[in-house]
């Protein structure tokens, strides 16, 4: 358990370490990639809650998500986590979700895929 006290505490480090430059480069990133039009609304607003509520992710939307790109969705989520709204949820529960999302999309995308 101590162990996973200090992950937690290192995680939340490392993202608060630097959240200025963080901020230039994820909104660089958004910019550059043209990531806030990549994504329709109610697959936006389905992704949100499946990261920062407690929700599912349909297979229509995980496409549009793995469509959105793995630097989309990062910038995305860390700009999000960086709103004074979101001041209460911890960061590292919040990227782990993140990153369970992605690899779940992908997993499923992956397996509709039909094979060559």
């Amino acid at each position: 358990m101590a162990s996973l006290n200090v992950y937690s505490a290192l995680v939340v480090l490392f993202l608060t370490s630097g959240a200025a430059m963080a901020t230039k480069e994820n909104d660089q990133i958004i910019k550059d990639n043209n990531c806030e039009t990549k994504m329709g609304l109610p697959c936006v607003l389905e992704a949100f809650t499946s990261i920062f509520e407690t929700g599912t992710i349909s297979s229509k939307c995980c496409g549009e998500l793995v469509g959105l790109g793995k630097a989309c969705h990062s910038a995305l989520v860390k700009r999000a986590l960086e709103n004074p709204l979101f001041k209460d949820l911890s960061p590292a529960r919040i990227i782990a979700k993140s990153i369970q999302t992605w690899n779940n999309c992908l997993a499923l995308i992956d397996s509709l895929s039909p094979s060559t």
